[in-house]
């Protein structure tokens, strides 16, 4: 009899055991719970801690950090109709365990629907602009308004909405080559024009400075003539006013000049020794007398 009152006793511990530790559940400090009777949720439990709980009732729990979701990239085409390889991922916060569980169920489907919801907001608002404005300080324009259509959407799912980025916008390869041919096309273009203006200006600085050398050469040509008249002229005056004083000599610098014009490299001339053309060879200190008569003739 006492034996089966200790088996008794045993069962008794054991299944009080087991309903006590199937009543208690504990939440860590970093995680939310969501209590759910035969797979209907009852309530949420946000505080961590030891809490208890009707046995047949389980506990799942969800995280209460900054958690993240990355969809796959999309190609978007562009007011432009450039077409663009987009990267989105949205920072989020769960803050209702049971609104997520009623709406998204678990975190797959809340990572696809919530990520086509992302792709569908990105879609429209980067469609809306042209392939310069995502590169310009137009683009925070557009990311708050991603922002605001998720943030509309996220109380729906029990999350909150942390933070929107795009990670990446890349060109397909086909529309990469398209705008590199395009500003190639258009650097070449500039460069012409450039060398062109460039040309331009430099055939008018030549043209400036041709025109300046021909006034200035013309210029001094005059004034070489007009100085070398003037000093044939006073060669003249001088010349004349040295005949006057000595006839002599000024018949002896004649023949000199003549001796000069003549008497070149190469010159063969046939006269009679006593010709009067070389009288002051014959006769270095010269005959007045014949001078005279040279140069009266």
């Amino acid at each position: 009899m006492t034996n089966l009152r200790l088996i008794v006793l045993g069962v008794v511990v054991i299944i009080g055991g087991i309903v006590a530790f199937s009543s208690l559940y504990t939440v860590h400090q970093t995680q939310q719970a969501l209590i759910l009777e035969f797979g209907q949720p009852r309530h949420e439990e946000p505080r961590p801690g030891l809490h208890a709980k009707l046995p047949w009732r389980t506990a799942t729990y969800y995280d209460k950090r900054i958690l993240s979701l990355d969809p796959p990239a999309q190609e978007i085409i562009l007011a432009d109709q450039k077409r663009i390889n987009v990267d989105a991922f949205v920072r989020y916060r769960i803050v209702s365990p049971l609104r997520f569980k009623l709406r998204a169920d678990t975190e797959i489907n809340f990572i696809d629907i919530f990520g086509r919801i992302l792709n569908s907001a990105v879609r429209a608002e980067v469609g809306r602009v042209l392939l310069a404005d995502m590169l310009s300080s137009k683009r925070d324009n557009v990311m708050s308004r991603i922002t605001t259509e998720l943030k509309r959407q996220a109380k729906d799912f029990g999350i909150v909405v942390v933070d929107v980025r795009i990670g990446r916008t890349d060109l397909p390869p086909t529309t990469s080559e398209s705008v590199y041919n395009r500003m190639r096309s258009q650097r070449v273009a500039q460069a012409a024009k450039l060398r062109a203006e460039g040309a331009e200006i430099k055939a008018r600085i030549q043209a400036e400075a041709e025109r300046e050398r021909t006034v200035i050469l013309a210029e001094a040509q005059r004034k070489a003539q007009i100085l070398r008249g003037e000093g044939e002229g006073q060669q003249t005056v001088i010349l004349n006013s040295a005949f006057g004083q000595d006839p002599e000599f000024f018949a002896f610098y004649r023949s000199m000049e003549a001796y000069g014009a003549a008497l070149t490299d190469g010159t063969t001339m046939v006269l009679s020794p006593d010709s009067e053309f070389f009288r002051f060879f014959n006769d270095l200190p010269g005959d007045s007398s014949r001078a005279k008569s040279s140069i009266d003739k």
